[in-house]
């Protein structure tokens, strides 16, 4: 993801070193490797004097950063809590789950206008155990949560756990309002176990996201149902604070044929009966088949 956002700065016309980068990494291999891949690529980054544990040591505690990008552990029940941590500010997450510690240190090392895009597992959007949901509440209320995008499933080699990803922001361009998009349905499957989404799928989100907020060139926002719905305040605390984008999306609109319901019913109860006569030409077929091979009865 540090290589990736020095791409991106590079395709819009900037320049490696035009961002700071900071991070950390518990584990000593893993982060001997990170520093040699961005060193190798000539990508400067901060991540502290050794390796630790996010939760134990914070070793950025004064960052306050204006984007922060992270696939953080799945459901993680093996971490170190604290309970009067700094970092709570919208509740204790349980010891049983780090997800919502991962999304309050997010929130934590925001600056006054950052913004802040991660991935976590799709219970994130509606567990209600151990306080979570009361920790999601309070992040909605503050006005903090931008756009939730559910994505469709086996995206990752490492999981078959259906993902969504939140954005969050401190300055939000659509106050007291939140951009659902479900894409579970995008995306082509590439073999049996894998699903990539396509350049044409991604922009489709992308555009979407960039319409709902208004950028110049981005063009007209418009809810489609079945696939996006911007949700004020009002109608997230309706489904009881949950943000599972399907709850606001709605149903996909079927594109009307013209045929008149009754000839419809007609011809395909026509259809039915002769595939119901074929399945009976096969089967007596099959019978016959096998008796001949002195299998029937």
């Amino acid at each position: 993801m540090f290589v990736q956002s020095e791409k991106f700065v590079e395709t819009h016309g900037g320049r490696v070193g035009d961002i700071a980068i900071f991070g950390q990494e518990s584990n000593a291999t893993t982060r001997r490797l990170a520093v040699m891949n961005l060193a190798l690529r000539g990508i400067e980054a901060d991540f502290g004097p050794e390796q630790a544990d996010t939760f134990r040591r914070d070793l950025h505690p004064d960052l306050r950063a204006d984007y922060v990008l992270a696939n953080p552990p799945f459901n993680d029940s093996d971490w170190f809590r604290k309970d009067d941590d700094v970092r709570w500010q919208y509740g204790v997450p349980p010891k049983g789950n780090a997800n919502f510690a991962w999304v309050q240190h997010f929130i934590h090392h925001l600056a006054p206008n950052g913004m802040a895009g991660f991935v976590l597992a799709n219970g994130s959007m509606s567990s209600n155990q151990s306080g979570e949901g009361e920790i999601r509440r309070a992040i909605v209320d503050a006005d903090l949560v931008d756009c939730m995008v559910a994505l469709p499933g086996q995206l990752f080699y490492s999981t078959q756990i259906p993902v969504c990803l939140w954005f969050l922001t401190k300055a939000k361009r659509n106050r007291r309002k939140t951009l659902f998009i479900d894409a579970r349905k995008l995306g082509t499957l590439i073999d049996r176990v894998h699903r990539e989404l396509t350049d044409a799928d991604v922009e489709r989100i992308v555009g979407t996201y960039h319409a709902w907020r208004g950028e110049k060139g981005a063009g007209q926002y418009a809810d489609i149902p079945g696939f996006c719905f911007s949700a004020t305040t009002a109608d997230i605390a309706t489904h009881g604070h949950v943000l599972t984008p399907g709850r606001y999306v709605g149903a996909e609109d079927i594109e009307d044929d013209g045929e008149p319901f009754e000839q419809k019913m007609a011809r395909l109860v026509a259809e039915l009966t002769a595939q119901f006569a074929e399945s009976a030409k096969l089967e007596d077929a099959i019978r016959s088949n096998l008796k001949g091979l002195g299998y029937g009865g």
